[in-house]
């Protein structure tokens, strides 16, 4: 079974450059997209269509802002938009396909970076989503969380890590958190259980040819719950072509 995760930057945008020309070549399973950027109803006219898929939306209130979307081959049993806390469901963060007890989840977290404001939302959607992931494991869900996460857990995972320790997505507060979530017998990083090396990035800057000197962050992750650990067989990262600023984190299991 494959997943593929990308944060867009605006569909529409990332569309033009050639996504979904290079989608329909990946015989992806599921394809989760984040950061969206417009409402399903602007995406009449654009290059977003994939035959042989089914397409979901959950689309931020404020238009150009957030959303994240789901692309896939099997049509599920249910659809769940939002995790319950408006304050983030507004924002359209949270996209969760069923299928059995196997859920499918598009996840955008919310960055810090612009200033004291978005780091306390930042820092109130993890302790506010905290719970529902606890919820998903005593309902004996086998989840994947695949999405933009906003943030680096170890050193290796990002090239700077020493001049970052002060900057949103590489606080001790948000690493700790990442800490507590992979804790053993919890949430599994199924990247890493795959490819435990280091300078393995999925965003960069779009400043200071951060892409082309591989100076990057590796925020783009696929989270597995207990039931799945150990059942990720390949990974990498599609970095041949630019469709936005983040690259395609690209995973096989054995389901």
């Amino acid at each position: 079974m494959r997943v593929i995760t990308v944060n867009v930057c605006g569909i529409r945008s990332a569309a033009a450059k050639g996504l979904f020309g290079w989608l329909r070549r990946q015989r992806a399973d599921f394809i989760c997209l984040q950061e969206t950027r417009c409402h399903a109803a602007q995406l009449d006219g654009h290059d977003v269509v994939l035959p042989g898929y089914h397409s979901f939306y959950c689309d931020a209130e404020r238009k150009g802002y957030a959303g994240v979307a789901i692309y896939t081959r099997h049509d599920p049993e249910r659809v769940v938009r939002g995790f319950g806390v408006p304050e983030f469901d507004r924002e359209g963060r949270y996209l969760e396909a069923r299928y059995g007890q196997l859920s499918i989840v598009s996840l955008y977290l919310p960055s810090g970076s612009a200033g004291p404001e978005r780091q306390a939302s930042k820092f109130r959607f993890l302790e506010s989503f905290t719970p529902h992931l606890a919820r998903l494991r005593r309902g004996g869900r086998r989840v994947i969380l695949s999405g933009d996460w906003n943030i680096a857990h170890r050193p290796i995972d990002l090239k700077n890590w020493r001049a970052n320790q002060k900057n949103s997505g590489f606080l001790p507060e948000e690493r700790a958190w990442l800490d507590r979530l992979f804790a053993p017998g919890g949430y599994v990083d199924a990247f890493r259980e795959v490819r435990p090396e280091a300078g393995l990035y999925t965003w960069w800057s779009n400043r200071g040819q951060a892409r082309a000197k591989d100076v990057g962050w590796r925020i783009d992750y696929q989270v597995v719950s207990p039931a799945l650990a150990g059942r990720a067989r390949a990974a990498r990262i599609y970095k041949e072509k630019r469709f936005s600023d983040h690259a395609p984190l690209i995973m096989d299991y054995d389901l």
